[in-house]
This record gives C-alpha cells, sequence and structure tokens, in this order.
C-alpha cells in the first residue's frame, strides 16, 4: 500500500518532479516480478492511472462538465469519497501510514517529506472522504492552496451529476 500512494507525494514537494515518481516503467502491466512489494505497489499505481484514464475516455466522461477542471483532481476527490464503502479496514492502513518504515526510494525524498505525506494521507483515511476532508488534504499541497475551494466546488457539481457518478464507479468495475 505504501507504493500505491508513493508517486503523489510530489504534491508536497515541488522538487520531487512527476517524471521522478511517474515515468520511471517502462512497461506498465502487472508484472510484478523482481519487484519489492513497494516497487510493486509504485507500479501498480502507474498501471491504474493508465488504465483509469483509458476507462475514462472510453465512457465519454470528459465531456461533463467540470470532469476535467483542474486537471482532474476533482474527480479523482470524488471518486475517493464513492469508493470507500468498497474497503473495510480504514483503521488498518490508516495505522501502517502513521509508522511508515525506513524504505529505499531510488530517488531523493527526505524522510520528513515521506512521513508527512503519509500522515496527510492517514488523516484523510480517517473517516469517507467529504468536501471538509477533501480541503484539507488540498490545503497541503502547494500547488493547490490557491484552488482549493475552486476543487471543491467542482466535486459538489460533479456529486450532483448521475451519469459522471456513474462512470466514475465504473472505474473501480474496470480496472482490473
Amino acid at each position: 500500500m505504501l507504493g500505491c500512494v508513493f508517486p503523489d507525494i510530489r504534491r508536497i514537494d515541488e522538487n520531487i518532479k512527476r517524471k521522478e515518481t511517474h515515468l520511471c516503467h517502462e512497461v506498465l502491466d502487472l508484472n510484478f516480478d523482481n519487484l519489492s512489494s513497494f516497487e510493486a505497489g509504485w507500479k501498480f499505481h502507474l498501471y491504474c492511472d493508465m488504465k483509469r484514464e483509458e476507462i475514462l475516455t472510453k465512457h465519454d466522461f470528459y465531456s461533463i462538465d467540470n470532469a476535467g477542471d483542474f486537471a482532474g483532481t476533482a474527480n479523482k476527490l470524488l471518486e475517493d469519497e464513492l469508493l470507500y464503502d468498497y474497503y473495510n479496514n480504514w483503521e488498518k492502513l490508516v495505522l501502517y501510514f502513521n509508522n511508515v518504515p525506513q524504505i529505499k526510494l531510488g530517488i531523493n525524498v527526505s524522510r520528513e517529506t515521506f512521513e508527512f505525506w503519509y500522515a496527510i494521507i492517514a488523516r484523510y483515511l480517517e473517516k469517507k472522504p467529504d468536501n471538509k476532508t477533501m480541503h484539507v488534504v488540498l490545503s497541503k499541497q502547494p500547488t493547490l492552496v490557491a484552488k482549493a475551494d475552486g476543487i471543491i466546488d467542482a466535486v459538489s457539481k460533479l456529486r450532483e451529476d448521475k451519469k459522471a457518478v456513474e462512470i466514475l464507479r465504473k472505474v473501480a468495475e474496470e480496472i482490473i
């Protein structure tokens, strides 16, 4: 699980570039041979990003008003809310994210940044995401602080759009 949420650590540290966290596997598939569990989770995140976009495009999601607003951040946050009930042991993940082990990353990320990122995620997962918790997690991301109110407004509009909600639910059904 640590690897699954790691690539987006760049959102809290502007010195970490997207290419360092998202462009590190030549082939994005479900073959995890010779990878540590952390590396496998990291690769799985990248695979899911790719498949998610394929699914959204296939279902014409981006033709919906507000669907692509804020580089897709709004729809990803709504997806978090919609999918929260699919898993029933968030407390275990929160505990794990609040006590992250030392991991060799292969990129320059300070231990402080690493722990801070997982503490943010742990706090976000303590309860089903809503506008308040979404706003808090956005406020921890330097490039999104000024956009947080607009992103939450876009989430609220998408939440009311039955087609948007239906398609976002399909992502969970079709991703693997």
